[in-house]
């Protein structure tokens, strides 16, 4: 049994290291979005490239996740942490030297792949080393410093671009991982799962994020048209099916079929799809209208994005609480109609905008609507399965909301006619930027539509969302090995 306290000095080394690991790949998740003004102009970027600088890491993260905590589970979880640790460090490092836009790229897909091992380690190292007395209390630090970390991100984010320049944002994670790794050999005690046995599904992994990547490549490169977009697509959707197939015909398959035969987990990841695709469209998209149309530079677009994740971090907790006495069926409706009312405002933000007046109210509204669901939306994942498989419902989740927020990047701009150059152009990117909002608000409105059909509280006995403040925007928390708790 583990039995490390939290009040020890092996308790906060190992609480400062898990921090420190998974404020890294939360932090390139969000910041890199502030910085893709600038890295067009000095790289000569096209609007694709911005998106591939986007999506190329969220294809391997949402692709491997699952697999990294599997990885995890058998070699040893400080280990392939550690692994991780390193080799997202070296990937941000040939972020920061990269000549050019198709480097910068095949190095964001090396940072996710890193992001994959050590994302699902962080939270696990936890659960395993501190003593079950303290481990609520360290889930609920670890979970709330790393709710900081992705509030001030963006300000720590803009504060590099305009200063030393974006290859900062990337290389400020090599002497964080320096800190980091010597902390976790010495202080992190090893620890792995005496239940995992059978091969890796490493064919299932390769086949999930080969279909995400052709896909993706499909619907950024459409607009071009042409023979290999479409063979793209198609061979996308092959691998799509091959997946499927794969997964129904192993006996450890990464993502088992038959979880699906919740009707109410099927139901809440359809909703983290909508909710996701939309606020992964948003805040790519938020960060350059905000640039390009309004004029702000790098730091003032990250600090005038703060107000969504202070509030997420503020009231998620005490969301989740009111939750559990109504039940999630309200709140998975009321949050996206919220989040759909701030996006909409979101179109009167344009040349000359008065933040107070414009910018502020959108994002408040869209933090209240994000506050509102995303708490009970972790909950009802976990507690539509049993409750040995909450950790796996909850990385399936995760994957499902990066992957709809990856699509969301490569759609959009097709689909709000946005050209190559359209970065460049304030007032054309203006234009299409209002007809996006209306998509990201429609998949919003989608998704309060179906919780509202579909949802219902869960058992009463089933496990309780750990991590409880939360201010990430791209994916849900990650919930860890199954612990009975009572819900309300």
């Amino acid at each position: 049994m583990p039995d490390v306290r939290l009040a020890s000095p092996q308790g906060k080394w190992i609480l400062l290291t898990t921090v420190l690991g998974s404020s890294m790949a939360m932090l390139d998740s969000t910041v890199v979005n502030v910085a893709l003004p600038r890295i067009g102009r000095d790289l000569d970027a096209n609007l694709s490239a911005l998106q591939w600088t986007v999506n190329a890491y969220m294809v391997t993260l949402a692709g491997l996740i699952l697999l990294g905590g599997a990885l995890g589970d058998r070699f040893g979880r400080r280990k392939v942490f550690v692994v991780g640790v390193v080799w997202f460090a070296v990937a941000s490092l040939l972020c920061g030297i990269a000549p050019n836009a198709g480097v910068l790229i095949a190095a964001r897909a090396l940072q996710g792949v890193g992001g994959a091992l050590l994302t699902p380690g962080s939270l696990a190292l936890i659960q395993a080393s501190f003593h079950p007395d303290d481990r609520g209390r360290a889930v609920g630090l670890w979970s709330g410093f790393g709710g900081i970390g992705a509030a001030v991100g963006p300000f720590v984010g803009g504060w590099l671009v305009d200063g030393p320049g974006w290859r900062w944002v990337f290389l400020l994670n090599v002497p964080v991982a320096l800190v980091c790794v010597p902390v976790a050999l010495r202080h992190v005690p090893e620890s792995g799962d005496q239940r995992a046995h059978g091969r890796f599904d490493v064919l299932g992994a390769v086949l999930g994020a080969l279909a995400l990547a052709l896909v993706t490549y499909a619907l950024i490169e459409a607009g071009g048209g042409g023979a290999v977009v479409a063979v793209s697509a198609v061979a996308g959707l092959a691998a799509a099916v091959a997946f499927v197939l794969v997964e129904r015909r192993r006996p450890d398959p990464m993502m088992p079929p038959d979880i699906f035969a919740s009707r109410q987990f099927t139901a809440v990841n359809v909703v983290t799809l909508c909710v996701y695709a939309a606020l992964g469209g948003f805040f790519f998209l938020a960060a350059l209208q905000l640039q390009v149309v309004v004029g702000y530079s790098a730091l003032a677009a990250g600090t005038a994005l703060l107000p969504t994740t202070v509030l997420m971090l503020l009231l998620s907790a005490r969301s989740g609480e009111l939750a559990d006495r109504i039940g999630p069926r309200i709140p998975l409706t009321v949050g996206p109609l919220l989040c759909a009312a701030g996006m909409l405002l979101m179109l009167r933000v344009g040349p000359g905008a008065s933040y107070v007046a414009d910018v502020l109210p959108a994002l408040v509204v869209l933090g209240l609507g994000l506050v509102t669901l995303v708490a009970p939306l972790t909950a009802t994942v976990l507690g539509s399965v049993s409750v040995a498989r909450a950790g796996l419902a909850s990385g399936i989740n995760n994957a499902a909301a990066r992957a709809a927020g990856l699509m969301a990047v490569a759609a959009l701009p097709l689909l709000a006619g946005m050209g190559e150059e359209a970065y460049r152009e304030p007032a054309a990117f203006d234009t299409a930027f209002d007809k996006a909002m209306g998509w990201c608000a429609g998949a919003m409105v989608a998704g309060a539509v179906l919780a509202a059909a579909v949802v219902r509280r869960p058992p009463p006995d089933c496990k309780r969302p750990e991590c409880l403040r939360h201010g990430g925007v791209t994916a849900p928390p990650l919930e860890g090995e199954p612990v009975r708790k009572r819900l309300g």
